[in-house]
């Protein structure tokens, strides 16, 4: 499964979210929105104004560093 995280420069939540990923091993592909401008845009259609923003597989998307949806997306 692979897993997508939405993120920004110095953001806090997003650096605590990558590392609950890392430790539980879930592999991730990081998409910066201040690298890629072109995914504020992606967001703001799917209702999302603020990140991280992970999406997962068979998992709604959310935002946020929420250790209980992460945790159901480590299993």
């Amino acid at each position: 499964m692979k897993v997508t995280i939405y993120s920004k420069n110095n953001c806090m939540q997003c650096k605590m979210t990558k590392r609950f990923l890392s430790e539980h091993n879930v592999e991730f592909e990081e998409r910066n929105i201040n690298q890629n401008p072109e995914y504020v845009t992606y967001l703001k259609e799917k209702g999302f104004q603020a990140v991280p923003v992970i999406e997962a597989p068979g998992h709604p998307a959310f935002y946020g560093f929420r250790p209980d949806q992460l945790t159901q997306i480590a299993g």
